[in-house]
């Protein structure tokens, strides 16, 4: 073999090596990178879940204390009625 053809043999050997070596660490880098994506959108269906449930426990928090404030309410005018009756009848 000449000394040419060795060259030509050497660099095309090299440039198909570093092709394929390239070719194989950009796959393990979209692989990393698509798994970033999975783990991310769990986290965020986390939170979200977190957050309907912070909605939910306020929500029944707010109706409860409005019932309780109603009765309250309730109370209070009947005080008042009660007070008002007594000032007309004395």
């Amino acid at each position: 073999m000449s000394r040419a053809s060795k060259l030509t043999l050497l660099g095309t050997s090299l440039f198909a090596a570093s092709t394929v070596a390239f070719v194989h660490f950009q796959q393990e880098a979209e692989k990393t990178a698509m798994h970033q994506g999975v783990v991310r959108d769990m986290e965020q269906q986390r939170i979200k879940q977190e957050r309907q449930l912070d909605f939910d426990t306020q929500r029944a928090l707010e109706l409860q204390y409005k019932q309780e404030q109603s009765v309250h309410d309730a109370v209070a005018a009947a005080d008042a009625a009660e007070a008002k009756a007594k000032g007309k009848g004395a």
